[in-house]
C-alpha cells in the first residue's frame, strides 16, 4: 500500500513539475500578446494623430492629387508591424518560433499579395485611360458629357478619375476606365472667337 502511495506521489510530483514550466510559458505568452496588442493600437493611434497634426493628407493631396489617406495607412502599418513582432515574441516564449514563423510569414505574404492585387486591379486601367484622355484630348474641363444615364459638365480630369457636375448640382466621380468600356457623348464647350475689324 505504501509503495502505491509513494508511486502516486511521484507521478503527481512529475506532472506538477512538467505543468509548472508549461503553465508559466503560457501565462508569459498571454501577457506578451496582450501588451503587444495594446501597445500596437496605442502606437498606431499616436502616429495617426501626429501625422494629422502636420496635415500629411492635405499636403499629399495638394502635391499629387491622390485622395488616399496616408495618415491612416501609416498608422495602420505601424500597428500591424507591432502586432507581427508581438506574435513572434509570443511564439518564441512558447518555443514554437521556427515552424510557426515560416507559416505565419507565408500567410501574411499571401494576404498582402492578394490585397495588393485587389487594390491595383482598377488602378492601372484607370491610369492608362487617363493618359489616353489627356493625350488624345477626348474631352476637357468645361465640356459636357453623357455616359450611360449620367450627364454633366466636367469640373476636373486627373489620371484616375473624372469629376462631373450634374444639372442638379451633384458631383459625380467616374473612374477613367469606364470611358474605354462605355459609349460617351461629348458636347464641347462653346468657344468664343473674336473677329478682327
Amino acid at each position: 500500500m505504501a509503495d502505491a502511495v509513494n508511486g502516486s506521489l511521484d507521478v503527481i510530483s512529475e506532472v506538477t513539475q512538467t505543468i509548472s514550466p508549461l503553465l508559466s510559458r503560457i501565462v508569459l505568452a498571454v501577457l506578451i500578446l496582450l501588451v503587444g496588442l495594446i501597445v500596437g493600437k496605442l502606437m498606431g493611434n499616436m502616429i495617426r494623430r501626429i501625422l494629422n497634426e502636420v496635415q500629411l493628407d492635405k499636403h499629399v493631396r495638394s502635391g499629387t492629387g491622390f485622395r488616399i489617406s496616408f495618415e491612416k495607412f501609416i498608422g495602420n502599418l505601424t500597428s500591424y508591424f507591432i502586432y507581427f513582432i508581438t506574435i513572434i515574441l509570443t511564439l518564441n516564449s512558447l518555443g514554437l518560433t521556427a515552424a510557426m514563423l515560416i507559416i505565419i510569414t507565408a500567410i501574411i505574404l499571401f494576404v498582402l499579395a492578394v490585397s495588393f492585387l485587389l487594390a491595383v486591379k482598377d488602378f492601372f486601367p484607370n491610369i492608362m485611360a487617363g493618359i489616353r484622355i489627356k493625350m488624345k484630348h477626348l474631352f476637357a474641363e468645361g465640356d459636357e458629357i453623357q455616359i450611360k444615364e449620367v450627364r454633366g459638365k466636367i469640373t476636373e480630369i486627373n489620371l484616375l478619375e473624372t469629376r462631373l457636375l450634374t444639372s442638379f448640382k451633384e458631383e459625380v466621380i467616374i473612374p477613367n476606365s469606364l470611358f474605354n468600356k462605355r459609349q460617351v457623348v461629348v458636347r464641347k464647350k462653346a468657344t468664343v472667337v473674336s473677329k478682327k475689324k
